[in-house]
C-alpha cells in the first residue's frame, strides 16, 4: 500500500514539473514573436506600441523613428548611416557621426560615403585633398602624382639661338618624384615657358650685323655726297662773285 502511494506521489510531481516546463516554453515562444506583429520578429520581449524591447543574442537593436513615433526593431545588420555596436547586455545600432557618411565601421571611421562624396581615410570629402586623386569608379581618394620643385628659368632663346631677336622664350621644369597609384591618374605639368627679352639682340658676325654695316655704309655715302654737293655750291658761288 505504501509503495503504491509513493509511486502515485512521484507521478504527480513529474506531471507538475512537465507542466511547468511546457508553460515556460510557451511563454518564451510567445515573447520571442508577439503574435502576428511583424516588428516583433527576433525579439526576446516586445510590445504592440513600442515594438522590440530586447533582441536575440546575435541581432542588433535599432530604434526606428517615423515622425513622432518610435519603435524598436531587431535586425541582422544595421541600416544605412548606422554601425553595429556589440555589448554584453545587448547589441545596438549606433549612428555614424561622420558628415556625409552612408555606412561606417565605427563611430569615427566611414567605409562608404553618400553619393557625390569621396572617401579618404575614414572621412568624406567633396574634393580630394592636395596630393591625392579621385577614382570615380570607387569614389575614393588615392595617392596622386607627386612632383618636385621647379628649376630656375632657362636661357632666353628663339629658334635655338640666344641672339638675333628682340624677344624669345625661357623654360623651367620639374621632375616626377612619385608615380600615381594608377596610370589613368594624370600628373601636373612638368614644364612651362614664358616670353622673355633677349639679353643680346644682335649676333656678332651674323646676318643682322651685316645689315647694320650696310646701313652705316649707306649713311656714310650720303654724308660724303652731301659734303661734295656743298663744296660744289661754295665754288660756284665764289665764281659768280
Amino acid at each position: 500500500m505504501q509503495f503504491r502511494l509513493f509511486s502515485f506521489a512521484l507521478l504527480v510531481l513529474n506531471c507538475m514539473d512537465y507542466s511547468h516546463c511546457q508553460a515556460g516554453r510557451w511563454r518564451r515562444s510567445k515573447r520571442a514573436s508577439y503574435g502576428p506583429n511583424p516588428i516583433c520578429k527576433g525579439c526576446l520581449s516586445c510590445s504592440k506600441d513600442n515594438g522590440c524591447i530586447r533582441c536575440q543574442h546575435k541581432l542588433f537593436f535599432f530604434l526606428r523613428r517615423e515622425g513622432m513615433r518610435q519603435y524598436g526593431e531587431c535586425l541582422h545588420s544595421c541600416p544605412s548611416g548606422y554601425y553595429g555596436l556589440r555589448a554584453p547586455d545587448m547589441n545596438r545600432c549606433s549612428r555614424c557621426r561622420i558628415e556625409n557618411c552612408d555606412s561606417c565601421f565605427s563611430r569615427d571611421f566611414c567605409t562608404k560615403c553618400k553619393a557625390g562624396f569621396y572617401l579618404h581615410r575614414g572621412r568624406c570629402f567633396g574634393e580630394c585633398p592636395d596630393g591625392f586623386a579621385s577614382l570615380e569608379e570607387t569614389m575614393e581618394c588615392v595617392e596622386g602624382c607627386e612632383v618636385g620643385p621647379w628649376s630656375e628659368w632657362g636661357t632666353c632663346s628663339r629658334n635655338n639661338k640666344t641672339c638675333g631677336f628682340k624677344w624669345g622664350l625661357e623654360t623651367r621644369t620639374r621632375q616626377i618624384v612619385k608615380k600615381p597609384a594608377k596610370d589613368t591618374i594624370p600628373c601636373p605639368t612638368i614644364a612651362e615657358s614664358r616670353r622673355c627679352k633677349m639679353a643680346v639682340r644682335h649676333c656678332p658676325g651674323g646676318r643682322r650685323t651685316a645689315k647694320t654695316k650696310d646701313k652705316r655704309k649707306k649713311k656714310k655715302n650720303l654724308m660724303e655726297r652731301a659734303q661734295k654737293q656743298h663744296h660744289i655750291f661754295l665754288a660756284t658761288d665764289r665764281a659768280s662773285q
